[in-house]
């Protein structure tokens, strides 16, 4: 799974989670992609389940790029452990997803079986999506 190889922090607070995406909400490497209308933290598992629908689904043709990547690291508490203590210790990495925000591009096969892909690849994810192409221009 993806995860960042070392940490400026070890333990990080949770954020607000306002605004729209404004880097990352263009296509710049494939001709299809996947965009994010909600805003939600979408996990490490998350990411490679989806990866892995989209990469079985076109059968190891065309290229795929990952656009998003789970550098904020989350923890947890030990279950039934009074309050106080402190904060608990790391679980997992989470990538933080805004409205606008590019998920995944797809290049090198037909529009029907990117469709199909990126749909098979959106029912992972935890955030509201929708199938975008670049314009012929």
């Amino acid at each position: 799974m993806l995860m960042p190889r070392k940490l400026k922090h070890r333990k990080v607070a949770r954020g607000k989670r306002r605004g729209n995406s404004l880097r990352g909400s263009e296509l710049s490497f494939g001709k299809y992609g996947l965009k994010s209308l909600g805003r939600d933290w979408i996990s490490a598992r998350q990411i490679e389940a989806a990866r892995r629908a989209i990469t079985h689904y076109i059968k190891r043709g065309g290229e795929v790029w990952v656009r998003i990547f789970p550098d904020k690291p989350v923890t947890k508490s030990a279950a039934e452990s009074g309050m106080g203590g402190g904060k608990g210790s790391l679980d997992h990495f989470v990538a933080v997803v805004l409205p606008g925000k590019i998920l995944f591009e797809m290049d090198g096969i037909s529009e029907e079986v990117a469709k199909e892909a990126l749909r098979l690849g959106a029912h992972k994810l935890g955030v509201q999506t929708k199938f975008i192409k670049r314009s012929q221009s």
